[in-house]
């Protein structure tokens, strides 16, 4: 057991797992894993480490059995739907592995915001669409509840990104809600494919969902991703950013679906193509304003490390390294992949000091001690 002890304790050297006064909440206790600060907060005495490992969280249990006896019955039932589920995830993984880049995030962190879209979004949705479907109608279900419900339960996904202290702008955003939508659209096609297999026309549904929009959930929830880290970006509270950011997102989702709802009630393949190509074209814009957020925040993680290095610390050759964006890439390129874990780790660190320092307002400064430490840890290969 680690006793309860205040973050100035571990000043001098990297941070021991154990539970620190909270930096973002007075007379609150955090729990730091020896890599990042977790979830896990109290008001007491608390003195017994965190049963559950920093990738799993309470509301992932339950959510996680149910899933997983459901997923493993179609599997060996309808063993093609799971392997046609997976298909998107070709698509979707090198894109979210290149937008990680910039700031790339725990590994525990991506699988916690994966496995909850997966589970706590896929089932909760699934189990208010059916109750909405049964009470009202499937056209209901699709255009009103779905939107609603899956966007939120996705929301909330990224939310707890933010509560681990895992969200510092714009990019973390887009990324936690890429995570959490890729999870959520998974399951989702697992339930579409099985449905579409009974119906008998599973190559029409497969294209149009793994094919044609594999991006879809990504696209939706992205504006929750956005509002949130852009709040966290300007110090800002989170919720109001993160409702305008639902709202934009649900309607979008919404479009989607009611476009689909519209063309199937009509028999119309000229509505489905409306449909299509209004997708395209937001598949396209939104491309383009995540590749210039991107280069934008690309630009301002290399614009900070002169005043990182003058204010903490770095050698010539580290300063050569992350200081050129090639550089940073090819010298990750070149590292051997057992090395390349800690570099990441070295790279999110000054990544997190950059974001630190480019917010407005005042700076607390056991926020940026803690961050401090956390690039001591890395450098020592912790």
């Amino acid at each position: 057991m680690v006793s309860p002890q205040p973050v100035d304790a571990a000043i001098q050297g990297p941070i021991q797992p154990g539970w620190y006064n909270d930096p973002w909440h007075v007379a609150q206790w955090r729990w730091y894993d020896g890599h990042m600060w977790t979830s896990y907060q109290h008001s007491g005495n608390q003195t017994k480490k965190p049963f559950l490992p920093s990738w799993l969280s309470v509301p992932l249990i339950p959510a996680m059995i149910i899933t997983f006896l459901a997923v493993m019955y179609t599997a060996v039932t309808q063993p093609i739907v799971i392997a046609l589920g997976l298909v998107p995830m070709i698509f979707v993984l090198p894109a979210m592995a290149w937008l990680d880049r910039v700031e790339p995030e725990p590994r525990s962190s991506q699988i916690h915001a994966i496995l909850w879209g997966a589970c706590v979004a896929a089932l909760v949705s699934g189990v208010v669409n059916t109750i909405a479907a049964s009470a009202i109608s499937d056209d209901f279900a699709a255009v009103v509840s779905a939107p609603l419900i899956e966007e939120l339960t996705k929301g909330l996904g990224i939310y707890w990104a933010v509560r681990r202290r895992e969200v510092d702008g714009v990019m973390d955003g887009i990324v936690y809600a890429g995570w959490t939508a890729l999870g959520f659209a998974v399951v989702e096609d697992f339930l579409y494919f099985s449905n579409a297999l009974a119906a008998g026309n599973l190559g029409g549904v497969f294209i149009l969902r793994a094919l044609l929009t594999p991006f879809a959930h990504p696209l939706f929830t992205m504006w929750i991703g956005l509002g949130i880290g852009w709040a966290v970006s300007r110090n800002k509270p989170v919720f109001p950013f993160a409702l305008l950011g639902y709202v934009l997102a649900a309607a979008s989702h919404a479009f989607w679906n009611g476009s689909l709802v519209f063309s199937a009630q009509m028999e119309s393949q000229a509505g489905l193509l409306v449909a299509v190509i209004c997708f395209i074209l937001l598949f396209f814009s939104s491309v383009i304003a995540v590749i210039i957020i991107r280069q934008r925040t690309v630009n301002e993680f290399v614009a900070a490390i002169p005043l990182i290095a003058q204010r903490y610390g770095m050698s010539q050759q580290e300063v050569m390294v992350f200081g050129n964006w090639r550089q940073l890439l090819h010298t990750r390129r070149s590292l051997p992949r057992s090395h390349r874990k800690n570099f990441d780790k070295v790279h999110r660190a000054l990544a997190r000091l950059g974001c630190f320092h480019s917010r407005p307002g005042s700076h607390d400064a056991t926020e940026e001690q803690i961050l401090v430490n956390q690039l001591q840890a890395a450098r020592q290969g912790n």
